[in-house]
């Protein structure tokens, strides 16, 4: 079925012309070429395309507009022949929530296409499409994305949410911020010559700065970022865009701003965040989330805060599982504790999903720094990163110039450049280019997006598979039978985190035996099988709450009375549904 389909779909494609974003821009087609950076328009062709391709295989739908009316798109990969999508184990990825993290899009982009493209044509991949439901949202921050694209920026601007700024509260917003003074797309540094600046210039490479001495004056002083001052109110960027932090307003472990930068005026106070939370909650199977950003290369769980305590020991073994293996998969990337290792975030959004979607969670920090080398083979394997020009920021930089020199011939850095500014005179401007510090050079693209994918891949064969049989119904009275049920879950993720069955963030699984003309006068778990020790459950034994562990086998027995035929029913939210029969004589 999906040869001809494919075979229909080329025949189509051939007598229409290729599907093309425009005449500008080179064709997408599937599979999907990750030669280059997607931009807005980009991303929403590459979901249709997929969808078009894949329509037994996929949803798209639009789930609410960004703060400037942009759509915010999410997109399912579900076998509906194997299962209703929320009865299977939930895979959740996203990326983008910051809008200047755009290769984030492309990981999650990357995953859709692998996914799909796969399917059918390699058996591992195949299987964890069938088991599982996926779940994604390429780019959470859609305005931040088209001004990133579209718009001068530094490397970390267009960062947050579009809320407006009025710094000097005179009820006009937006008036002085950053201009790109040298139309070249980037917003870059302005430096002045100055005798009594603070810095002077590197002696290895003039287009780097160093601190002048201490009780020493200096060649130059920095001004910032380029931009002027429109109003002529003397005051620079007092209205520039207000930060409102998109992975700050999520309502777990919220805090306002004057204890959490970008944390807005309350939770949700974003469209998207709303929106995806929303959706979220009505996919309560979602047990596995990956969240992109940039950059710094780390797989990284909670707690956000060490107020918040450590997790349950039983979740961060399932953690370590994940993590340690993402570490093997992503070569130079390190699995760390947030606020521990890097620091503390109230209001984020894997918070949100471990609190209260029950699901484990990860960001993962795209790119490092120290891949742009420029080194022989045997110095990277031998020696340590200070040592190749890693210690300093000043020491990353003059690496990094050489790979920009080298590798990236020169696109990675604008070349300083007079420029006579309204207020400050003769200055230059210069410095790192927009797509460059946190974002990975286009030629490095795909490797990044399939190792960070397969991570994805990993916790997604690990999610809840469990299988149930009935090991036993034998007579042990005059009218009464006892009638055994094994669950196995074969792999490392259990059917609920342990953090959800202590704060009851929803029903446990439940385990049932019914039938007509039978009576269950007992039932629990089977805590020592080979001689036959039972905790019953004192009421309704005919109803099991439970959670099965990851790598485990549980049992439980049912005593049961009259004849005929007895229906053992597993349902959890997050693992699915299981029927077995057996006839009680």
């Amino acid at each position: 079925m999906k040869f001809i389909y494919t075979l229909i779909l080329a025949l189509l494609l051939a007598a229409a012309g290729t599907i093309s974003l425009n005449a500008q821009k080179s064709s997408i087609n599937v599979p999907l070429p990750f030669d280059r950076y997607y931009d807005l328009e980009d991303l929403y062709k590459a979901i249709e395309v997929l969808n078009e391709a894949f329509p037994e295989l996929t949803t798209a739908e639009v789930i609410t507009q960004s703060e400037e009316g942009r759509d915010v798109w999410a997109f399912t990969i579900n076998n509906p022949e194997t299962g209703d999508h929320l009865a299977k184990p939930g895979v959740y990825v996203d990326g983008n929530i910051h809008g200047n993290e755009i290769q984030a899009t492309e990981v999650v982009l990357y995953l859709m296409n692998y996914l799909l493209t796969n399917y059918g044509e390699v058996e591992k991949i195949t299987e964890l499409v069938d088991r599982n439901a996926f779940y994604f949202v390429p780019s959470v921050n859609v305005d931040g994305r088209y001004h990133f694209f579209n718009n001068a920026n530094t490397p970390s601007t267009n960062r947050g949410l579009r809320v407006p700024g009025d710094g000097i509260r005179d009820a006009v917003s937006d008036r002085s911020i950053s201009n790109d003074l040298n139309n070249d797309g980037s917003i870059t540094q302005m430096r002045k010559r100055d005798p009594f600046g603070q810095w002077n210039t590197h002696p290895e490479d003039p287009r780097l700065m160093v601190r002048a001495e201490p009780g020493e004056f200096g060649e130059w002083t920095l001004l910032g970022q380029e931009r002027y001052d429109i109003t002529e109110d003397t005051q620079i960027s007092e209205d520039a865009e207000r930060y409102v932090d998109p992975n700050r307003d999520w309502g777990s472990n919220w805090a306002p701003p004057y204890v959490q930068r970008g944390a807005g005026d309350y939770p949700f106070m974003g469209n998207v965040s709303k929106a995806i939370a929303e959706y979220m909650v009505g996919r309560p199977n979602i047990i596995m989330v990956f969240a992109f950003h940039n950059t710094g290369g780390m797989f990284l769980r909670g707690p956000g805060t060490k107020a918040r305590g450590p997790l349950n020991p039983s979740d961060v073994a399932v953690y370590d599982i994940l993590g340690e293996n993402a570490e093997k998969i992503v070569p130079g990337y390190d699995y760390l504790i947030s606020w521990k290792d890097l620091y503390s975030t109230y209001g984020d959004f894997t918070e949100f999903t471990y609190n209260t979607i029950g699901a484990f969670s990860f960001v993962g920090e795209l790119f490092m720094a120290r891949q742009e080398t420029y080194a022989a083979y045997e110095d990277l394997m031998s020696a340590d990163h200070e040592s190749l020009g890693f210690g300093t920021t000043t020491e990353q930089d003059l690496q990094r110039l050489k790979f920009n020199d080298n590798v990236a011939h020169g696109t990675l850095f604008k070349e300083w450049e007079p420029f006579d500014h309204p207020i400050y005179g003769e200055i230059e401007i210069g410095g790192w280019a927009k797509m460059s510090t946190r974002i990975s050079h286009p030629f490095m693209l795909k490797d990044m997006a399939h190792r960070n994918a397969a991570a994805v891949l990993f916790a997604a064969a690990q999610t809840p598979k469990v299988e149930m049989e009935i090991t036993r119904n034998e007579r042990i009275d005059d009218n009464l039978n006892r009638v055994r049920v094994r669950l196995v879950n074969h792999n490392a993720i259990p059917t609920m985190t342990n953090h959800a069955v202590q704060n009851q963030l929803y029903p446990q699984d439940m385990l049932t035996a019914e039938g007509n003309n039978i009576r269950v006068v007992a039932g629990g778990r089977v805590t020592d099988r080979y001689r036959d020790r039972v905790n019953y459950k004192e009421h309704r034994p005919e109803l099991q709450f439970l959670r099965v562990p990851g790598t485990s086998v549980v049992y439980y027995d049912f005593l049961v009375e009259g004849n005929g035929e007895l229906t053992i029913n597993y349902n959890s939210r997050k693992a699915g549904q299981r029927t077995a029969n057996t006839t009680i004589n």
